[in-house]
């Protein structure tokens, strides 16, 4: 690990439109004020701006300027750094290998593996290393399999082999975000994330994903491509990078901000108030290139994770990407149906003049933020109302969910009170 006097500042690295190799942007620094209060500190550098090439970090918080950024927020750390830097998995294996807890924020910055979400990079020199060109392969899906079990089930001894292990499955893993044990993996297509199953699932997670990806899709949205592999006699869903684009020279990068970047929120079950379709739907409009496609696809995503009772919808699991200069919504991935009794369902984000209940007229009722006519939208709902319908079985049965779990999870697809009060 890297010494403590070096965890308070590093360089930061961004991978420019349709390169791939990475370049100096600027330089990160966290400090404390009187209080002990975290305090983050970002400047551009000065050849970085002079370049033609030259892109902001992100839109919101780190346009390209210079004079440099000064943030309080979420203990320092800017936002787009944040969604560059590894969640509650990738966290996680940094522990374990580092023996310990509690690590700074820098730490997870430096620690965590080339192959993060987006463009960005970090590293303590100021000159960029080589881009990592080593991955996983699919056919080391069975040992991933193997040891993301282990690692589940928190072993609190480990052999000097299993040690190495980790270190290996770190290295060549994942900085991705979310809590389910996951690796990127290279086939001839290009990269994707492998996420696994883990014993605690109701069902098989990884089936019931790809399918709601599939469904999705049916319903008219842009969706992440996926496909599930078997390995040992349990499946793997793979999920293409959407970030990635495979070159003969090397991997091609989008920049990428989450959707909490985007509404300037925090992860605080306290601090909600920003979680809002709505509020995201009018901040896309002022950055992405085309904000009437991108603005309507948003509501579809939005009625989408109401059919299937998708409660799972906060706003990291929603991504802005850009290849070039123009910011775009990334496809739509980590969907997931809530199984429940109850005849009222709600979103994890605010999606009409009544908060977040997941119901027609709730969904209708600010249709006209989201750039769409009230006869465009009611059009919309009905035609994926009736899409989800019909077809949510056959979509899970044909793409391999038993019949236990579909039985299991059937009470998520178009609710009872879903249109109740419309």
């Amino acid at each position: 690990m890297t010494s403590k006097e070096s965890q308070e500042e590093c360089f930061v690295y961004i991978t420019l439109p349709r390169t791939t190799e990475s370049v100096t942007a600027g330089r990160f620094r966290l400090t404390k004020d009187r209080r002990g209060n975290s305090i983050g500190r970002f400047v551009y550098g000065k050849s970085y701006l002079a370049r033609t090439d030259a892109v902001e970090i992100d839109p919101i918080d780190l346009k390209l300027r210079d004079g440099g950024y000064q943030n309080a927020r979420l203990s320092g750390m800017f936002s787009s750094l944040r969604d560059a830097a590894p969640d509650f998995w990738g966290r996680h294996l940094i522990e374990r290998y580092a023996g310990k807890t509690g690590l700074s924020e820098i730490d997870y910055l430096l620690e965590s593996p080339d192959d993060r979400a987006g463009a960005l990079g970090f590293g303590l020199n100021q000159k960029p290393p080589a881009p990592m060109r080593k991955f996983n392969k699919t056919i080391q899906l069975e040992r991933l399999l193997h040891l993301a079990e282990k690692l589940v089930r928190e072993q609190n001894e480990e052999t000097d082999q299993e040690s190495v292990q980790v270190q290996e499955l770190l290295l060549l893993g994942t900085s991705m975000g979310g809590a389910r044990p996951k690796a990127v993996i290279e086939d001839d297509v290009g990269l994707w994330v492998a996420k696994f199953g883990r014993p605690d699932d109701r069902w098989n997670n990884p089936r019931v994903e790809h399918a709601m990806l599939e469904l999705a899709r049916s319903c008219g949205i842009s969706s992440a491509r996926s496909r599930i592999e078997s390995v040992g006699g349990k499946d793997v869903i793979l999920v293409q990078r959407f970030d990635r684009e495979k070159t003969s020279k090397g991997y091609i990068r989008a920049r990428m901000i989450s959707g909490l970047t985007l509404l300037r929120a925090e992860e605080s079950a306290l601090q909600r108030d920003r979680w809002s379709y709505l509020l995201m739907a009018e901040e896309l409009r002022r950055v992405v290139s085309e904000p009437k496609k991108d603005a309507t696809e948003l509501f579809r995503r939005m009625c989408f994770n109401a059919l299937i009772s998708n409660s799972d919808d906060h706003p990291r699991n929603h991504s802005f990407i850009a290849f070039d200069r123009g910011w775009r919504l990334s496809p739509a991935y980590d969907l997931t149906p809530s199984p429940s009794v109850s005849q009222h369902r709600n979103l994890a984000l605010i999606c009409g003049e009544n908060g977040r209940l997941a119901s027609v007229r709730n969904l209708l009722s600010q249709c006209s933020r989201f750039l769409l006519a009230e006869q465009e939208a009611r059009s919309i709902v009905s035609a994926m109302t009736a899409q989800v319908q019909t077809t949510w079985y056959a979509t899970l049965r044909t793409h391999g969910v038993s019949e236990r779990d579909a039985d299991t999870i059937k009470s998520a697809f178009v609710y009872k009170g879903f249109d109740g009060d419309s």
